[in-house]
């Protein structure tokens, strides 16, 4: 039997985006920005998936820029924006458990004398409100907070931060890494107070090379990518239309279906969580209730090394991850379970299991049947 618990990392591309992409490729394939009326087939295709994503959001269809995926429009958001507003002020908020594609370019920032503040989180690693308000000043020009973290699955509070941000200054940007939240939970920029949101396609079951940036109207921002204009100038170069396409058709779906989708991966948590709950020196880091995202589990074994568990599942056919995906391949303590005051035995000694539509209660007993054989003999052999 095969179980991939990655989904958090990617998803497999749902069947109906892959046969929309392969027409798109196949036939109509002419480029977006010729006069014929290939490349109007084309431009269709764009408009199809701008106006579908739109509707998801509940925002104006020439408020989505599209992108590379969830990196390229972390960059453009937070990179562009600050850049753009730079003469308004140099000060930036943010949190420190942020994936490596918002840090890094708040890291570039600094070099290039801005200030950022890292705001902390709870255990839970919920981020501290009222450090957030002290930390707001006169010159901060934006805010950046993810709406759901991508290794333990904390549900940031979106709402009240963008109330908070706007309440002291409505011309500060709050910016919203959505990559793990989009298509699972809902997420409202006009309700939340958003002026930048960011979403990966592959995460929802689209084509990676795929992704979008919500920008809402009027919001400054500087391109990255200088070229031909397209994207309203924002983001040049000729759209992947055939990844666009996909993308599009995979936000309706998982958007259209959200709720149900939510309640049946909750369902496979909860069964997981419970029977994690009966194995020896395993524990869950964070919440595992409704106050969590539902498709992402962080558990540690006391005694076992990250990578040896990893491997054991997957000689077993159990897909899972440890840590982020965009730095798996470089092993280094994760940040977040620092700032979550994880234990230093158990910084090294955590997976992360995330769950998809895909996924069910078969693959997850199966998981939970070899994690109970495998762990107690994996502990032993660490001892000696």
């Amino acid at each position: 039997m095969e179980a991939y618990f990655d989904n958090s990392a990617t998803t497999r591309c749902m069947e109906g985006a892959a046969q929309l992409m392969m027409k798109v490729l196949r036939e109509d394939f002419g480029n977006p920005s010729a006069l014929h009326n290939r490349g109007l087939d084309a431009e269709n295709y764009i408009r199809e998936a701008r106006t579908r994503i739109a509707r998801s959001l509940k925002v104006n269809e020439k408020e989505i820029i599209f992108t590379s995926g969830g990196t390229e429009s972390n960059n453009l958001a937070i990179v562009g924006s600050a850049l753009a507003n730079a003469r308004k002020g140099k000060h930036i908020i943010t949190t420190s458990i942020e994936h490596a594609s918002v840090d890094q370019p708040m890291s570039y920032l600094e070099k290039q004398g801005f200030e950022v503040t890292r705001l902390s989180v709870d255990a839970n690693g919920i981020v501290d409100l009222e450090q957030l308000k002290q930390s707001l000043r006169q010159d901060t020009i934006l805010v950046s907070v993810m709406h759901v973290n991508n290794e333990i699955g904390a549900v940031e509070p979106i709402e009240e931060i963008g109330c908070i941000v706007k309440e002291h200054d409505s011309s500060c940007l709050f910016h919203v890494d959505a990559i793990q939240s989009y298509g699972k939970l809902p997420v409202f920029p006009k309700k939340a107070g958003i002026d930048l949101l960011s979403v990966s396609g592959h995460k929802i079951h689209g084509p990676k090379g795929s992704g979008f940036l919500y920008v809402k109207e009027k919001t400054k921002l500087s391109p990255r990518i200088l070229g031909g204009g397209q994207e309203s100038g924002m983001r040049s170069g000729t759209e992947n239309v055939p990844a666009i396409a996909g993308l599009g058709f995979a936000a309706e779906e998982m958007c259209t279906h959200r709720a149900e989708h939510a309640a049946y991966l909750y369902e496979l948590k909860h069964h997981f969580v419970q029977g994690c709950a009966h194995l020896p020196g395993v524990s869950i880091n964070g919440f595992t209730d409704e106050r969590s995202a539902p498709h992402i589990v962080s558990v540690s074994v006391e005694g076992v090394r990250s990578e040896v568990l990893l491997h054991a599942l997957e000689d077993r056919g159990i897909y899972v991850s440890a840590g982020s995906a965009c730095s798996s391949n470089k092993p280094s303590v994760s940040h977040t379970l620092v700032a979550i005051g994880l234990p230093k035995q158990l910084l090294d000694s955590t997976v992360r299991f995330s769950f998809s539509i895909e996924n069910n209660i078969e693959e997850v007993d199966y998981a939970l049947g070899v994690m109970e054989k495998l762990i107690p003999m994996l502990q032993k052999y660490t001892r000696h």
